[in-house]
């Protein structure tokens, strides 16, 4: 098999000279879901995002959010897949903007989702610090400082993340199947027991709550409340960079990308709800919102889980909320590994990000300086003496999230630019899925990032008050012009270099129409 230049997939047939490929047949659907899914981290997007929803945001309402989230980016997802049945490469939105939307948007987008992903990690990392910290110290008495295992996390991905993505998707998997059975667990436990002092908040369902704010709060909480509800979902577009590691990329991409959106979203609407049930209508928003004394976020879950679990239970929640968020750092590892290694194969930033490892057959050099920055990024957090949650968790997890909504909103309309006005493929071209679900997930996903610009102080608690926290928007514009600007650099003095911007994709994987039947372009 052979990595070629993109315009090889459209018609012509000239190979990529000395590119580095990543090792196929590394995973399966199987695995690309457990990399997209761990991504998105269930147990740390909940107890994370779901008592700031409730308690700040939709109150009891909150699952009528998810219900809305899932609704918008099951529609999102499904011009994100017709694009993932032609093309198959480790820069996913950067591959699918540059050739939807042009070179120039492409490298701003590419760039855009390279900032995302190397800050995700560091942030990730920081609450794990922050969660395992707490942890130790709670129930074996032993007090470390947060950077140590800031260190220790990242030395293990870095680590793990030299080898193949078989090794990284089993490891990911059990961590999956670990967090998914502990919400499962508690919901269901909630669930037959006929709920809390309420019974089961059947009203929680409507639709109209997703609108609606906690008393007091009228559509500003409801603005904050959707946005973190589809915050929750960050990650999942990662089935796309590993289509060339994986088996029948042309199948597996599109079908591990709506299980990833579809079965994560049910899972949260059914959690959230049963969580609510579980601890009443009224007192759910009151523990979330800390208004019970000796209660937090937390409680929401740990309540419930000790009544119908036992103590032991409780236990095991919290080192899964350690383990989990651990999970989905490495995750976002490998993402940001993948950006930097399909960029550099294709002579930008530096040529050695996109080798790859002789044996491994994995983005080892790109690996190696996405480790560096992150462990930069939480030594300068560090030495500045912030917290690892309320400042590095914080501020690069809402740096991260606005970049990628903007990358995704974009990758919308590229749907459209590459089947309706470039006229690519009309074999599979449709009125719904190339049309109409790309335009109505685009504009969704704008008000998504209109709904982060409007809520971000709020969001960002007590770090709204820092430097970083106030640059973020001009880190973000600044990312965007500079991809702009080193694209048309190349395009008026490296035009060689420009032809092959976005194209580098995988060409021999058989493209197929929405029946199975193989297709040309």
């Amino acid at each position: 098999m052979a990595i070629q230049r993109g315009d090889a997939v459209e018609g012509a047939a000239s190979p990529g000279a000395g590119v580095h490929r990543l090792k196929a047949d590394s995973v399966g659907l199987a695995g690309v879901v457990f990399m997209a899914v761990a991504t998105a981290a269930p147990i740390t997007a909940m107890t994370g995002n779901l008592p700031i929803v409730i308690g700040q945001g939709n109150g009891a309402g909150a699952p009528a959010a998810y219900v809305f989230a899932t609704l918008v980016l099951t529609v999102f997802s499904v011009g994100y897949v017709a694009m993932a049945r032609h093309l198959t490469a480790a820069g996913a939105f950067y591959g699918y903007i540059s050739h939807g939307l042009g070179r120039v948007p492409g490298m701003a987008s590419g760039l855009l989702a390279l900032l995302a992903y190397i800050v995700f990690e560091a942030a990730v990392i920081g609450f794990f610090a922050y969660a395992l910290r707490g942890l130790v110290a709670a129930q074996l008495g032993v007090e470390v400082p947060w950077g140590w295992y800031a260190a220790l996390g990242l030395l293990v991905i870095a680590v793990m993340a030299w080898f193949d993505l078989h090794l990284t998707a089993r490891v990911l998997g059990v961590a999956l199947v670990l967090e998914v059975a502990v919400l499962g667990a508690v919901a269901l436990a909630v669930l037959f027991t006929g709920g809390g002092p309420d019974g089961i908040a059947a009203r929680s369902l409507d639709p109209l709550n997703a609108f609606r704010g906690v008393a007091g709060t009228g559509t500003g909480g409801a603005g904050l409340g959707l946005f973190f509800a589809f915050c929750s979902w960050v990650g999942f577009e990662s089935t796309a960079m590993y289509g060339e590691e994986s088996r029948d990329p042309k199948r597996v991409v599109p079908r591990a990308t709506l299980i990833s959106v579809v079965g994560v979203g049910v899972f949260y609407v059914f959690v959230s709800w049963m969580i609510v049930s579980g601890n009443g209508v009224r007192r759910a928003v009151e523990v979330a919102d800390g208004a019970v004394p000796g209660k937090d976020g937390n409680s929401l879950f740990f309540d419930p889980l000790g009544a119908h679990l036992g103590g032991w239970a409780v236990t095991v929640f919290q080192w899964l909320v350690v383990s989990g968020s651990f999970a989905c750092a490495m995750a976002f590892h490998q993402c940001a590994a993948r950006y930097l290694y399909a960029i550099g194969r294709e002579g930008f930033l530096h040529p050695a990000l996109g080798r790859t490892h002789p044996r491994h057959g994995s983005p080892h050099v790109a690996s190696l300086v996405q480790s560096v920055i992150a462990a930069a990024l939480v030594a300068g957090f560090l030495a500045a003496g912030m917290d690892p949650y309320a400042h590095l968790y914080t501020v690069l997890a809402l740096l991260g999230t606005m970049a990628i909504l903007i990358v995704q909103t974009l990758c919308s309309f590229a749907v459209v630019g590459w089947f309706h006005v470039q006229g690519r493929h009309p074999r599979t071209r449709h009125w719904f899925r190339t049309l109409v679900a790309p335009l109505v997930g685009g504009v969704a996903m704008a008000g998504v990032v209109a709904l982060l610009v409007v809520n971000r102080g709020a969001a960002a608690g007590a770090a709204a008050g820092t430097l970083l926290f106030r640059l973020i928007p001009y880190l973000v514009i600044g990312t965007f012009l500079g991809g702009t600007g080193l694209a048309l650099w190349m395009r008026a003095r490296r035009p060689e270099r420009y032809a092959r911007m976005g194209r580098i994709v995988l060409e021999d994987a058989v493209e197929r129409s929405d029946d199975g039947a193989p297709v040309r372009a």
